[in-house]
């Protein structure tokens, strides 16, 4: 019997999925190039902000949340600085951190981009 799309979106809210990859923290900059370093050809930013957000197996789970499944995140993570706000993250958006492993041996994965404003981010 063919479901309609409505009944195939509500059945998302009966369902729990497994996530296992690399989840990483992206980390956005917003800020303005003034200036090009004198001792090399690269742009010098001054940053205005800064907002960190999940990225990698992160974002899939929020990808799913928003479907209204429950997401199940299993991932490593480093005993850092990044690791915190990557945890912090989770609990902002409501995401269990039960299936996270904190290592001592490696470090959080972070994902910098960069934007002036006009463009949502590069990395």
């Amino acid at each position: 019997m063919a479901k309609s799309l409505q009944q195939i979106f509500e059945s998302f809210n009966n369902l729990s999925v497994l996530i296992l990859g690399d989840v990483m923290l992206d980390s956005y900059i917003w800020g303005a190039v003034e200036r090009i370093s004198p001792e090399a050809p690269v742009p010098v930013v001054r940053v205005k902000k800064k907002d960190f957000r999940l990225g990698g197996a992160g974002n899939v789970a929020l990808n799913i949340q928003s479907l209204g499944a429950k997401p199940i995140l299993c991932a490593l993570i480093g005993n850092d600085d990044d690791g915190k706000k990557l945890l912090q993250c989770l609990t902002d958006n409501g995401i269990s951190k039960e299936g996270i492993i904190i290592s001592n041996d490696r470090p959080t994965t972070v994902k910098t981009r960069r934007t002036n404003g006009r463009t949502r981010g590069m990395g």
